[in-house]
């Protein structure tokens, strides 16, 4: 279970709160206007925020003095995380070993991803070589490969048409189930929210809502997601 434990974010003139704890395996957006803090509350999960006070914890156990990289979470952004210097397998590589000494074992494991996100016989180009879907289908591999219980994610795909979109969220929640990993994914489309989160999460008004079940909270929204949301299509 993810716990965030009387969490206060704060930088400036900047406040967040957040007091709340989602099960695992389940799949939530954090949803609500720009600057509300959605992805500094990543930011801080993930540990590149240092919280003012409060605490993040995973199945009990306090991340605070844990650097970013020993947390047991993935993060994916919207540029994907790719190097640009080393191929797709080398990336893929990456989040198995950071010195890419791979096994024999490894690098099959490596392809069997490729496989999986429908990029097999590509792991030899490097990231300008490919379309804005496959970079995101490789991103995706290497979570598949990291197998963490816990993914973050900022607006990953927001780049993509919504053809595309839909597509790569159908992916992401595959990819979520077999991995069984808690999902938390920043989001500014409602549609996105109710396609793939079982529960959302309204940032807006200096705190981060506990979350609520996502079409329970789309069908009669507080008067914060109503300002938000406006009278356009939701």
């Amino acid at each position: 279970m993810l716990q965030l434990d009387h969490l206060v974010l704060e930088q400036d003139d900047f406040r967040l709160t957040a007091n709340w704890s989602v099960p695992k395996g389940l799949r939530v957006a954090l949803i609500g206007p720009s600057g509300a803090g959605k992805s500094t509350l990543l930011s801080a999960i993930a540990g590149f925020f240092a919280p003012t006070s409060g605490r993040v914890l995973w199945d009990g156990q306090d991340l605070s003095a844990l650097p970013p990289g020993q947390r047991p979470l993935s993060v994916l952004f919207q540029d994907q995380n790719l190097f640009p210097h080393l191929t797709v397998a080398q990336n893929l590589g990456l989040g198995l070993r950071p010195d890419l000494r791979l096994s024999t074992a490894e690098k099959a494991r490596v392809e069997d991803a490729l496989d999986r996100v429908d990029l097999l016989g590509m792991g030899g180009r490097k990231p300008a070589q490919l379309s804005g879907g496959q970079a995101s289908r490789a991103a995706l591999a290497r979570v598949l490969l990291r197998a963490r219980p816990l993914l973050l994610l900022d607006e990953p795909f927001s780049a993509l048409g919504p053809a595309l979109k839909d597509e790569m969220l159908a992916l992401l929640a595959e990819v979520a189930s077999e991995t069984a990993a808690t999902v938390l994914m920043v989001t500014h489309a409602p549609g996105e929210a109710r396609a793939f989160a079982q529960q959302t999460v309204l940032v807006a008004d200096g705190a981060a809502a506990p979350p609520m079940p996502t079409l329970r909270l789309f069908s009669d929204p507080p008067p914060a997601l109503r300002a938000y949301l406006g009278s356009g299509p939701a």
